[in-house]
C-alpha cells in the first residue's frame, strides 16, 4: 500500500507539471523559440538520466551515448520515410531501441571488463564506428548529407511522456535488487565480486538499459527537428551530456533533471550574445563547479518518502522514489 502511495504522488507531481505547461501553451505563453527550449530539455533529461546510469550508479566511465543516439535517430528517420505514419515512427523508435540495445550488449560485453580512462577510450571508439558507419553507408543514410523531410511526428507532448516514462524505468531500476547489486560494483567491485555478485552482467545491463534511453532520444531528436546529420552526433555531443551528468551531480538522477532545465534556461538567455555565447556559458561551468564540486545535488535525490516524513533530502541508496 505504501508503494502505492508514493507511485499516485509520482503520478500526480507528472500530471500537475504536465497541466501546467499545457496550460502555458493553451495561453500562448510559449512560442516556437521556447517550445524548442523545452523539447530539447526533455530530450536531454533521457540522455542524462540514461548516461548517469552508467556512470553514477553502474561506476563505469562511457563516452559513448552520442552513437546509441545516432542508431535511435537514424532508424526513426529511416523507417518513418518509408512509412509516413506515426505507427513508422513508432517502429522505427522500437527498432532503434532494439539495435542500440544490441549493440550495447555486443560491445558492452568485452569493454566493460576494462574500467577507467581505458573503458571511455573504447566507448568513444564504437560512437566513432558507429558515426563513420552512418557515414559511409550512402545509398542507406545519404551519408554525411544527413536526412532531411522527416516528417514533425514529435512535440513537447510526446517528450514529456518519455521523460517520464524512462525516468520512471531507471529509477526503478536504481531501486531494485539488480540496482542495489549494480552500485555495489560502483563502490568496491572486488568486494561485490566476493559476496557472489555476477559483476559483468550488472554492468552490462546498466549500460544496455543507457544505451536503450539515449536511442530514445534520438528517435525524439530526429522527429522534432525534422532533419539529421552524422556530425549531429560527434565526440562533442557526448561530452555535452557528459556536462548535464557532472554538473547535476553523478550518483543523481534529480540532479541530471535540474541541471539539464538550468544549462537549457542558461543556453536560452545567452542566445543574444552571439560568439561570446560559449565563452560565458563554460565560464559559469567553471564557477558553479568550483564553489559546487560535487555536482548541484552530488548524491541526493528528491524523495517521496522523505517529503512525507518531513525528514528532508535523502540519498538515493536510501532514499524511494
Amino acid at each position: 500500500m505504501k508503494n502505492l502511495k508514493y507511485s499516485l504522488i509520482w503520478l500526480a507531481l507528472a500530471l500537475a507539471g504536465y497541466g501546467i505547461l499545457y496550460a502555458c501553451y493553451v495561453m500562448g505563453a510559449i512560442d516556437l523559440f521556447l517550445d524548442n527550449i523545452i523539447v530539447m530539455i526533455g530530450i536531454n533529461v533521457i540522455l542524462a538520466t540514461g548516461l548517469n546510469l552508467i556512470i553514477g550508479f553502474a561506476g563505469q566511465f562511457s563516452l559513448g551515448h552520442a552513437g546509441f543516439m545516432a542508431i535511435g535517430a537514424y532508424s526513426a528517420a529511416l523507417i518513418s520515410m518509408q512509412n509516413q505514419t506515426y505507427g513508422g515512427f513508432y517502429l522505427g523508435l522500437g527498432v532503434g531501441v532494439l539495435l542500440s540495445g544490441i549493440v550495447a550488449l555486443v560491445v558492452g560485453v568485452p569493454t566493460l571488463r576494462l574500467k577507467g580512462d581505458y573503458l571511455a577510450i573504447a566507448t568513444l571508439g564504437v560512437a566513432e564506428i558507429i558515426r563513420i558507419l552512418i557515414i559511409n553507408m550512402k545509398d542507406i543514410t545519404n551519408g554525411p548529407s544527413g536526412i532531411f523531410g522527416i516528417l514533425p511526428y514529435v512535440d513537447w507532448q510526446m517528450v514529456y511522456v518519455f521523460v517520464v516514462l524512462t525516468t520512471l524505468v531507471i529509477a526503478n531500476y536504481i531501486h531494485s535488487g539488480a540496482g542495489r547489486a549494480t552500485m555495489a560494483i560502483r563502490e568496491d567491485e572486488i568486494a561485490a565480486e566476493a559476496m557472489g555478485v555476477n559483476t559483468t552482467k550488472y554492468k552490462v545491463i546498466a549500460f544496455v538499459l543507457g544505451a536503450m534511453t539515449a536511442s530514445i532520444a534520438g528517435s525524439l531528436y530526429a522527429g522534432y527537428l525534422q532533419s539529421i546529420a552524422p556530425k549531429d552526433f560527434g565526440f562533442m555531443k557526448s561530452i555535452d551530456i557528459l556536462i548535464i551528468v557532472v554538473f547535476g551531480g553523478i550518483g543523481s538522477l534529480t540532479g541530471s533533471i535540474i541541471a539539464a532545465i538550468v544549462l537549457g534556461l542558461i543556453n536560452m538567455y545567452l542566445q543574444d550574445f552571439g560568439a561570446l555565447r560559449m565563452i560565458i556559458y563554460s565560464l559559469a561551468l567553471i564557477i558553479i563547479m568550483i564553489f559546487k564540486p560535487g555536482g548541484l545535488l552530488g548524491t541526493k535525490e528528491f524523495s517521496v518518502k522523505a517529503l512525507l516524513k518531513k525528514g528532508g533530502d535523502t540519498d538515493v541508496t536510501t532514499g524511494s522514489h
